[in-house]
């Protein structure tokens, strides 16, 4: 059975090394004095297929989110909080200082560093409008030029780089889509017309794969076709793609209403849309859109992608999907959080070989596509950062006296997971004890409570803390991202965090509620269960109907970890009655000795 995740570091101090120089060849044969390197490629994703990891390519790191800057003489990596360990051991501090992405870490940077006259280079197809402001802004008051290149130079100077993915597009199917692609062009037509546009520029695969009811494989851990995607008001779609990537299976599924182009005349399709009122997100369309679109003498709109909306709400297909999903990946848990409770207490097992079990139970069930991301597999101080990525380099064993939190999820046809548990190997001490039951009625708080229409993520993130905060805690990660259906594990635009937010919740939605603490140094905990949005519906004695959350996720939270007095009596009601919904549903998909276990992991507090 072959297994998805790798555990080898693919980047490190090597890439730098031997790719810097070759960079700094290129930029000179440019003209310029420095060049900018963000993460993201030219469909803003969060994984990239490997021909896009240029970033990787010049420093060796190979995290989700960061920045560089290279310039003649010297080089910066920019990463947030997440990454400040990983940094250390992939990039080579002789080469690039480590710096922060947070309060304007890069534009601050530029500031202090570039001089009089210096050509900044950057890639037009890499960056947002917004971002690109501050950027030219910070450059610009240092007296230099911001330059936007038709060419980049890393693309020049990679050799061997790996060819652009070509995967065979697939059929999402109705059943688990709710809603046929016809009625969703339609839908989405009318709502560009509502804008008073005419068209819309898609450049989200995402987008295009929920519009169309298609998937793809051109990216690890989520199923897109990369792509690109004009809409008409009318409903009419021309899609931009590799021709080799469509059946006649999938081009008879999009039908006449959908024409399919040559990606490589997108730059035609675009001039197309000369004279015409073109809606285009500045949050998920890069500059280099912007500017063909001004070339074209197109009006530009500049208005939130159409599609996001009605595809973060999940209709009743898709909640039912997600629901069966989760009850499938919830068998697996069991068996996972079984094992982890029996043989691993041993000691004998580290954090690659759990997370190896743990993929091996998904495939078992034979419908396995993916992982819906790569799994956080940290034991004692590992787990206490928080976006760990498990290595051969940094692997730690499962030893007595440690927690181990482990964060993973799944791909299937009808629904993605995302669960996080935190387990003890041997006795937990009284602290991780009290810190996991403060991070419990966090979870709890969130998952009962009642808000009113037009309330935002951002309203309740405090809830998740509260219990943390009178304590003097807190944690550095958001509490909840919106999920996809057989799409991105991270979705937005809803989300629940501290950063302001103005996109309401809303039926149907799916977000994740994972409150945790982490300290550092020791250990991590995280309880995350996925949640989505219910119809408001009135509450006795009240004015005004109310949305709440209902849970999809099914596994059991443990026991060994939670102190009874420090909760109330609601909250021991919470615990046993989501206890008694895994037990009813989780039950009659498991046997033997694990079904034995489940029983008493379910037992009332």
């Amino acid at each position: 059975m072959k297994m998805i995740q790798n555990f080898e570091v693919q980047g490190g101090p090597a890439f730098g090394q031997q790719n810097l120089p070759k960079l700094r060849a290129a930029m000179a044969g440019m003209g310029l004095d420095g060049f900018l390197i963000p993460h993201e490629d030219e469909y803003q994703n969060e994984y990239l297929p490997d021909c896009n990891e240029r970033l990787m390519w010049a420093t060796g790191f190979t995290g989700s989110a960061g920045a560089a800057i290279v310039m003649k003489d010297k080089a910066a990596m920019f990463v947030d909080g997440r990454y400040v360990i990983q940094v250390r051991s992939q990039v080579d501090e002789t080469l690039f200082a480590y710096k922060r992405l947070e309060d304007r870490g890069v534009t601050t940077w530029l500031k202090e560093n570039v001089s009089s006259g210096d050509k900044i280079g950057y890639d037009p197809r890499l960056h947002s409008p917004s971002a690109l402001s501050a950027l030219k802004n910070a450059v610009e008051l240092s007296g230099g030029e911001l330059i936007a290149l038709d060419d980049n130079p890393i693309d020049n100077a990679w050799d061997n780089r790996p060819p652009e993915p070509v995967t065979p597009v697939i059929i999402q199917p109705e059943k688990y889509a709710g809603e046929s692609h016809d009625s969703k062009r339609t839908r989405i037509g009318a709502a560009i017309a509502e804008k008073n546009a005419e068209a819309a520029l898609i450049t989200s695969p995402a987008s295009i794969a929920w519009l169309l009811n298609i998937r793809g494989g051109d990216v690890m851990c989520t199923p897109l076709p990369l792509s690109t995607a004009i809409i008409k008001a009318d409903g009419h779609v021309d899609l931009f793609i590799k021709p080799e990537k469509m059946s006649d299976t999938v081009r008879t599924h999009l039908g006449n209403s959908v024409t399919i182009h040559n990606e490589k005349g997108l730059n035609d399709g675009l001039a197309a849309l000369a004279g015409l009122k073109v809606i285009a997100d500045p949050g998920t369309t890069s500059a280099w859109y912007f500017d063909r679109l001004k070339d074209a003498h197109a009006e530009i709109i500049k208005a939130q992608d159409p599609i996001a909306i009605p595809k973060a709400c999940k209709n009743s297909a898709e909640i039912a999907g997600t629901t069966e999903a989760h009850k499938r990946d919830g068998a697996v848990i069991t068996k996972f959080l079984y094992w982890l409770d029996t043989e691993a207490q041993s000691g004998a097992y580290d954090e690659i070989e759990a997370a190896q079990v743990l993929e091996k139970l998904r495939h078992e069930t034979g419908v396995l596509k993916d992982l819906s991301f790569e799994t956080i597999s940290g034991a004692g101080s590992n787990g206490a950062l928080c976006h760990y990525r498990v290595s051969e380099a940094t692997v730690n064993k499962l030893s007595k006296g440690d927690l181990y939190l482990v964060d993973s999820g799944g791909q299937y046809a009808d629904g993605t997971t995302d669960i996080t548990r935190t387990v003890p190997i041997g006795t937990p001490s009284d602290d991780m004890k009290r810190m996991n039951t403060l991070v419990l009625k966090g979870h709890i708080a969130l998952s009962v409570v009642r808000f009113p229409k037009g309330t935002t993520g951002s309203n309740l993130d405090a809830l998740a803390r509260m219990n943390l905060w009178a304590q003097g805690f807190d944690y550095d990660h958001g509490t909840g991202h919106g999920v996809g259906v057989f799409l991105g594990v991270h979705e937005g635009p809803q989300r629940i965090s501290k950063a302001p937010n103005t996109v309401a919740l809303r039926p149907g939605m799916i977000v994740s509620n994972e409150p945790g603490f982490y300290k550092d140094g020791a250990y991590g905990i995280r309880i995350e269960n996925l949640q989505y949005v219910t119809e408001a519906s009135e509450i006795k004695g009240g004015e005004r109907p109310m949305h709440g959350f209902e849970y999809v996720t099914l596994a059991p939270i443990h026991k060994g970890l939670i102190i009874k007095d420090m909760l109330t009596e609601d909250e021991v009601n919470w615990v046993n009655n989501y206890h008694a919904d895994v037990w009813k549903e989780i039950s009659p998909r498991v046997e033997g000795d694990v079904k034995d276990w489940l029983k008493e992991a379910c037992e009332a507090l």
